[in-house]
């Protein structure tokens, strides 16, 4: 902790005992909290809070990758550097590989990152698809992914609202996730989506959100309408016993999608379980 910024030393010291009672912040959990080494925090994203109850309850410190726009004016950059977020770019490409790098160089040196595999926050407050960054993060660098569900920080810090206000908040630490088993395969765009749900589901478990299988920041751009979505869902399918190509059509399309999702999700974010799912001890 003393190699942390001043400013991140001073909340870290001073929220357990002021933002804590404030919120009536109950923390479930903490025997799962590593020590010794580094692992990334993957948490759902309710609140603007969220990144100061998250790891209100971890001994070390965790640094989160930021917008690099926060860093653009003095009059945010002085704040974010010193709670220890780091900036990167949310474009893709060569952009989005630098900050998966950041990333990776902050575990290498021992410490912790948090990260919202969602990429922003929810629009409404269900759980919306996971972006593969914190996977490709934690194969590259050889480390867990500690899934985080926060309940309540919507309700107590709502968007627009500019202090928080009294109501229980809950921040629920999940089973380290070792993730080694894809080391050798953590290019296979499949891989990546496979592990990356596999998260997702414990996220979920963790913070008793609906999950959603679109990406939270299409619905808020308006690109996909979720509502519609599901009624659509709940329809029955049609009869495709006539279709003799359906398991191919079906086959190349999801194999697109996850191809376009990988392309798409080479930066992290802003942070279905197969049973041969594995936890680290």
């Amino acid at each position: 902790m003393k190699d942390a910024p001043q400013l991140y030393r001073a909340l870290r010291s001073a929220l357990p005992h002021t933002l804590g009672p404030y919120l009536h912040i109950q923390a479930e959990g903490l025997e799962h909290i590593p020590t010794g080494r580094p692992v990334i925090f993957a948490c759902n994203h309710l609140s603007f809070v969220d990144s100061l109850v998250m790891p209100l309850y971890v001994p070390d410190p965790v640094y989160f990758l930021g917008k690099a726009d926060y860093f653009d004016s003095w009059k945010t950059r002085w704040f974010f550097s010193g709670v220890g977020v780091v900036p990167v770019r949310r474009e893709g490409g060569e952009k989005g590989q630098a900050s998966l790098d950041t990333g990776v160089e902050i575990l290498k040196r021992g410490d912790h990152v948090g990260i919202y595999p969602e990429g922003t926050r929810s629009p409404d407050g269900r759980l919306y698809r996971g972006k593969t960054g914190p996977v490709r993060m934690a194969l590259e660098a050889g480390v867990d992914i500690v899934p985080v569900g926060v309940e309540g920080t919507d309700e107590a810090w709502p968007t627009g609202a500019y202090v928080p206000r009294r109501h229980p908040v809950t921040v629920r630490y999940g089973q380290p996730l070792d993730l080694s088993r894809h080391g050798e395969r953590r290019e296979d765009p499949f891989v990546l989506r496979a592990a990356t749900d596999e998260l997702m589901f414990e996220i979920m478990m963790l913070s008793g959100q609906e999950y959603v299988d679109e990406y939270a920041a299409n619905v808020k751009s308006g690109e996909v309408d979720v509502d519609r979505t599901v009624v659509a869902a709940d329809e029955p399918e049609p009869d495709t016993d006539t279709d003799t190509n359906a398991d191919a059509d079906v086959k190349t399309d999801v194999r697109t999608d996850v191809r376009t999702d990988v392309e798409a999700d080479t930066g992290p974010g802003d942070g279905a379980h197969d049973q041969g799912s594995r936890r680290a001890g």
